[in-house]
């Protein structure tokens, strides 16, 4: 590994130490509590798709005429990323992206997907991602988080854009949903999530062999030996982390408000 992707690591430890140890896994213990989730996280998982994308016009050539690449190491890296992340296929061998993906998995397991459908069509309809995000009633701190990653794609930095890609991701939520999602197929033999369950272990298995080790190489390249460059990544990669906190938090006090709501009978 880099030597400085090690010092980077080693700089985001305490943030990642947080998020990897937050209260909202504590709350997470039924479908209930990952509907909710689901309905907040889903922007996290729409947004991704566009840091993505940005990275790819930088880094690829996506203009007429075409013209070769600077670096074609990192348009593969960028490509195979996009190709899993656009066009996988589902659990039915049908080509779909991963947020369509999370979109099916979030009707199956009855999750509202109205909110995220209804700030698509505002967006296809001309509205700026921080008008539809005004719009929708979500928490303030979703709307940060998006919010934050558009700031970062106005750098036109293409290595900070790559440092708000990488750094920040959950590493944990795919394990924890697992465990909840097969608990309760167990309770009831008539309930399957297994779209959800389908997502979550691509999610393991590409973000853990494939994408999570392509994106570091990614940042190292594109930093170089350039100590400005990494300076910025490493204020992006920490403000990126401290806005998955800031969601988190969010997202776990909705859930906790829903827990404690009583019960109306």
């Amino acid at each position: 590994m880099h030597v400085r992707i090690k010092q980077l690591e080693a700089a985001l430890q305490p943030l990642r130490f947080q998020l990897q140890n937050h209260t909202l896994y504590t709350r997470l213990l039924g479908v209930q509590d990952i509907q909710l989730f689901m309905e907040n996280h889903v922007f996290a998982v729409w947004d991704f798709m566009s840091l993505l994308k940005v990275l790819q016009n930088d880094i690829t050539c996506n203009s007429l005429p075409w013209i070769p690449g600077k670096n074609a190491t990192l348009a593969r890296f960028i490509n195979e990323i996009v190709h899993a992340e656009e066009s996988d296929v589902n659990e039915m061998n049908v080509p779909k992206s991963h947020f369509e993906m999370y979109i099916d998995a979030m009707h199956q397991v009855g999750a509202n997907a109205q909110i995220i459908h209804a700030f698509i069509t505002e967006i296809q309809q001309g509205s700026t991602v921080a008008d539809a995000l005004e719009n929708a009633p979500i928490p303030a701190a979703v709307k940060a988080f998006v919010n934050y990653s558009f700031q970062v794609i106005a750098t036109k930095e293409t290595h900070k854009i790559a440092a708000a890609f990488t750094f920040g991701r959950e590493d944990v939520i795919p394990d924890m949903f697992l465990e909840i999602v097969k608990k309760s197929e167990n309770d009831s033999e008539a309930t399957s999530y297994s779209k959800l369950t389908y997502y979550l272990q691509r999610h393991i298995e590409l973000d853990g062999d494939e994408h999570g080790p392509l994106s570091l190489q990614m940042v190292a390249t594109l930093c170089g030996d350039d100590p400005v460059k990494w300076a910025g990544v490493t204020t992006v990669a920490k403000e990126a982390l401290q806005h998955r906190i800031f969601l988190w938090d969010a997202i776990s006090e909705t859930i906790k408000q829903a827990q404690e709501a009583p019960v109306l009978v």
